[in-house]
């Protein structure tokens, strides 16, 4: 039997993503398209009969006329277009039940393409709580195409659209009938087929008071981001802690096992000493991509957006920019990427150069080896962890800085922006179990293959680097002063000798510059080619807690609260705006301000607290 090949298309917020979840579980791969850095998914489900469906979930998004790299993406896959990509036998265009007021003009769009498709008129349960009534017959009579209800968050929910792929019949081309006018069609398939007793939902509205009520609004989300980084701190330290332990274990076979040599040094230094030192951290990761998934999911997202444009704009911003910030704390790369839906130009502009002061997951263990290894685990109040609020004002202080950043900016601009926040605000809804724990397997093998990928290729680099040529005879300090790294590092640790860096950190900074947190397996990797503990992999903050003063301690977290240590980022800086002269002034900018800020803190510190 013939494989089947179906597109799932949507507006965001649609459901699509949940819908392709359910259809093809664990069985799923995500990647990026060539030459570009939108996200591609695909998975695969087989259906009763044995038939093979292969699903392609594109990138959500309003409308197919604008030129954005999404819709361009999706526009051309649908039409078999893009080059590599096969072209889907099916489009399956996903809507919002209860909103199809907006949902219908894409819908109208796709099926303007002249393609085979059918629609999924997704959260049905959601809609019919609601009293919308919709005549799916007359719908479908209307719109020229096969509509098949789906409820995508539950199990039995897909189980008609499952049916209707697995009969063995030749995919629908629509009757394209429109009169051209887009939304007077809409308005009459709506008057035909759809009865709605209410705009907006009576749960929704209520929330919405207290949510998005000027006085009580910000308070609360301040108190929702607070309570993320304190779980971050105080929930993870049990999945740390067991890690740590299997670390040093393994570090202990392989001491006692292998006989001296490379081998043995480059097994506990390089592997051990260097990924064991970040991967302790992923539970850490973990729990903050549960929480902004969970946001997500809930709806939350876009009204914080709306929640924040009025404060924003006051910094030279609109609410538009949130949404990228907000990514920016998961990765810069996505949040520069997503500045995308920011229409005016200089708006853009501007939170392209502030997204890589949002605290990154990748700053995560860095400022979690700091701190740990640094200050006190004790309670604030008798119940708040003093290491979780340091955590957080860590990232209060890189989105303080990008305001003041986005504020300089809009000196120099003599105007503003033209373009008012407009946003779709989806109804609040609670987050699926099964969403969640995809969308934390995805971000927990990215993490993974990063560490398997970037950092092990870089940290073999600086193992070789700090391993060879070897101490000279005669030579009476440790071998990694006499190697490449060695010498680098004592090289250009007079530059950063101000603000408190030894060599060893300079050391680590040179690789940093290929992912932030391959800093951390960097140290871990100098310093145990510098000691002659093979454990100290599995010791690493309390080695530097010892060896470091509290003063240098705070000047590396000032400086990585500014520091532009990710060519990544500049990479896609450059991507996004087509100039290397806008990637020369962020890089410059942020060097600038991390120096100042480690030089300041440094100084300050060594002055009041003499170590």
């Amino acid at each position: 039997m013939d494989t089947l090949t179906i597109a799932l298309v949507g507006n965001p917020n649609c459901g699509k993503t949940a819908l392709f979840n359910q259809l093809t579980g664990a069985r799923q791969k995500v990647a990026n398209y060539a030459g570009v850095t939108v996200e591609r998914k695909q998975g695969h489900f087989i259906a009763p009969s044995g038939r093979k469906v292969q699903v392609l979930d594109l990138p959500g998004t309003y409308s197919l006329d604008a030129m954005g790299p999404d819709e361009i993406i999706t526009r051309d896959i649908c039409l078999g277009r893009r080059e590599g990509e096969t072209m889907p036998d099916l489009i399956v265009c996903v809507a919002d039940a209860t909103n199809l007021r907006l949902h219908l003009r894409f819908v109208m769009e796709v099926k303007r393409l002249g393609r085979p498709m059918i629609l999924a008129l997704n959260m049905m349960d959601a809609a019919r709580k609601r009293g919308i009534t919709i005549d799916t017959a007359k719908l479908e009579a209307e719109l020229g195409v096969r509509v098949i209800e789906t409820v995508a968050v539950k199990a039995n929910g897909t189980a008609d659209l499952v049916a209707h792929l697995d009969a063995n019949v030749a995919p629908h081309v629509p009757d394209i009938r429109e009169t051209g006018d887009l939304h007077g069609d809409v308005r009459r398939i709506l008057n035909a087929a759809v009865v709605m007793p209410q705009r907006t939902s009576l749960i929704d509205d209520r929330l919405d008071g207290i949510l998005l009520n000027p006085f009580l609004g910000i308070p609360i989300l301040m108190v929702i981001m607070f309570v993320v980084f304190q779980a971050v701190f105080t929930w993870a330290t049990p999945a740390m802690e067991a890690i740590e332990a299997s670390m040093a274990w393994l570090g202990g076979v392989v001491t006692q096992t292998l006989p001296d040599g490379l081998l043995k040094s480059f097994i506990a230094d390089a592997l051990i000493g260097g990924l064991g030192a970040v991967i302790v951290f992923l539970p850490q990761i973990i729990i903050l991509f549960f929480f902004i998934l969970i946001l997500e999911e809930s709806g939350y997202l876009p009204r914080a957006a709306f929640l924040l444009d009025n404060l924003m704009s006051k910094a030279g911003l609109t609410g538009r920019s949130f949404i990228p910030l907000l990514s920016s704390h998961a990765c810069a790369i996505p949040g520069i990427m997503a500045t995308r839906s920011i229409h005016d130009i200089r708006d853009r502009i501007t939170t392209i150069m502030i997204a890589p002061l949002m605290t990154c997951s990748a700053r995560l263990p860095v400022y979690a080896l700091l701190i740990g290894a640094f200050l006190p685990n004790t309670k604030v109040f008798g119940f708040l962890s003093f290491q979780g609020l340091v955590l957080f004002a860590m990232y209060i202080t890189g989105i303080f800085s990008g305001l003041m950043v986005s504020l300089v900016i809009a000196l120099f601009r003599k105007d503003k922006s033209e373009h008012p926040l407009i946003m779709e605000l989806p109804s609040y809804r609670l987050p699926h179990v099964k969403n969640l724990a995809i969308g934390l397997g995805e971000r927990a093998m990215i993490f993974m293959r990063r560490i398997t990928g970037i950092i092990f290729t870089v940290n073999t680099l600086l193992w070789v680097a700090s391993t060879f040529p070897g101490k000279p005879e005669g030579g009476t300090l440790p071998n990694i002063d006499y190697s490449f790294a060695g010498m680098v590092g004592h090289w250009i640790e007079p530059i950063f000798a101000p603000i408190g860096f030894n060599w060893q950190i300079c050391v680590a900074l040179i690789p940093g510059l290929a992912a932030r947190e391959v800093a951390v397996s960097a140290l871990g990797t100098v310093y145990a080619i510098s000691g002659s503990d093979d454990t100290v992999a599995t010791q690493l903050g309390s080695l530097i807690s010892s060896q470091w003063t509290l003063a240098t301690a705070l000047s590396l977290m000032a400086w990585y609260v500014f520091a532009p240590q990710c060519l990544s980022t500049l990479a896609v800086i450059r991507r996004e705006t087509n100039s290397w002269k806008m990637v020369g002034v962020t890089a410059g900018y942020l060097f600038a301000l991390a120096y100042v800020a480690a030089f300041i803190t440094y100084q300050i510190t060594h002055f009041f607290v003499g170590h």
